[in-house]
């Protein structure tokens, strides 16, 4: 495979994520868009350093590290969601905006 079908991947995955996140109001699928869209820019970057420097394993620490705080971070997103929704039978985004500080 070449670099252009990997951008062409990132780019699929990346918009399909935009459009996830903006057109929907529940929580838990604006935050699928945000997954789809961070997966996007991984598989970008993940490409492009393979294609620079194939000899090192930088690249591929990086995804690791980035798809770990990635796994993090939905933890903590569904814990708040599950939260909100056990505490104010709330699960869309119009509902959870008195929320903002």
């Amino acid at each position: 495979m070449t670099l252009e079908w990997f951008l062409v991947l990132a780019a699929a995955l990346f918009s399909v994520g935009l459009f996830g996140a903006l057109s929907q109001q529940s929580i838990v699928m604006l935050m699928m868009g945000l997954e789809l869209m961070i997966n996007g820019i991984i598989v970008a970057g993940g490409a492009f350093w393979y294609f620079v420097a194939p000899q090192t394993a930088d690249g591929q620490v990086l995804v690791l590290v980035a798809v770990t705080v990635m796994a993090l971070e939905m933890a903590m997103g569904f814990a708040v969601t599950t939260a909100i929704f056990r505490a104010r039978d709330v699960d869309t985004t119009d509902g959870a905006g008195d929320l903002k500080g």
